[in-house]
């Protein structure tokens, strides 16, 4: 169905809807790339390509064009093993915004999905009070809040626990004399599954100098993952939170509960 004409021109309603995927999918790839090493990759891969268009299509050089078409050729298959983090971290940004992730617009409207946040948020209240007394000690602290990507890979590099969540519990597990301190907690279905969990570490170079490994950790699960992680500096007690690659410093614990019960 034709809307309008735009000179010799015709526009569909499929033509805006077609700008509208596009536009979403260069958004979501934008959130992908930005920050890390991978943009410098992608622009390399660009630039390859612009010189084989050159020397094959307009100066026609056929030997220096074959060798060129070679890497050409492999094309998508190079382009997944190159980005394999990358792709895997865009199937999450989509699949966490789809129809049925937390993050849509159907979930917040439905009647039984209110339900369900008024009794998650009533369960993080342990992880709060456990953030406002390690931040108080400066106790170091990675909590890692699971939620619909399946993290089984990284509860099983650390230890099993499966224990009811509970403040005390919390801060024992991050007690610096604590056998289990070293690492992160997974927190899935209100349980305690896991701690001294290993994490992977991002490689956003932008991140500020001051940041050690505990938030590099903290943030690259949530590069892998829709998961949300909470950060606990040993060196000042600030409360950090990281969520889809972006990390949030400096908050309080006033802000900690109003950001979780927005994301919950």
């Amino acid at each position: 169905m034709e809307l309008f004409h735009i000179g010799f021109l015709s526009v569909r309603l499929l033509d805006l809807l077609d700008i509208l995927i596009v536009s979403f999918l260069l958004y979501k790839a934008y959130q992908l790339l930005k920050g890390g090493t991978a943009i410098n990759i992608f622009i390399g891969i660009v630039s390859m390509y612009m010189l084989w268009f050159l020397f094959v299509k307009i100066f026609e050089m056929q030997l220096l064009g074959a060798i060129l078409g070679q890497f050409m050729s492999v094309g998508v298959l190079a382009l997944i093993i190159v980005f394999q983090q990358e792709v895997r971290r865009f199937l999450v940004l989509l699949g966490s915004s789809s129809i049925t992730g937390k993050d849509s617009f159907t979930r917040k409207i439905l009647p039984w999905n209110w339900k369900e946040e008024q009794t998650i948020t009533a369960d993080l209240i342990p992880v709060i009070k456990a953030c406002e007394s390690m931040s108080n000690a400066k106790t170091g602290a990675i909590i890692v809040l699971s939620r619909t990507t399946d993290l089984k890979f990284f509860e099983n590099s650390g230890d099993a626990m499966d224990a009811d969540l509970s403040k005390r519990l919390l801060e024992s597990i991050f007690f610096k004399n604590s056998p289990l301190h070293d690492g992160a907690v997974i927190i899935r279905n209100n349980k305690i599954k896991a701690a001294r969990c290993v994490l992977p570490v991002t490689d956003n170079n932008d991140l500020p100098a001051h940041l050690g490994m505990r938030h590099r950790a903290a943030l690259g699960i949530t590069e892998q993952s829709d998961a949300i992680s909470i950060i606990v500096s040993e060196e000042t007690g600030n409360i950090s939170v990281a969520k889809n690659g972006v990390l949030e410093n400096n908050l309080s614990i006033h802000d900690l509960e109003l950001y979780l019960q927005r994301e919950y």
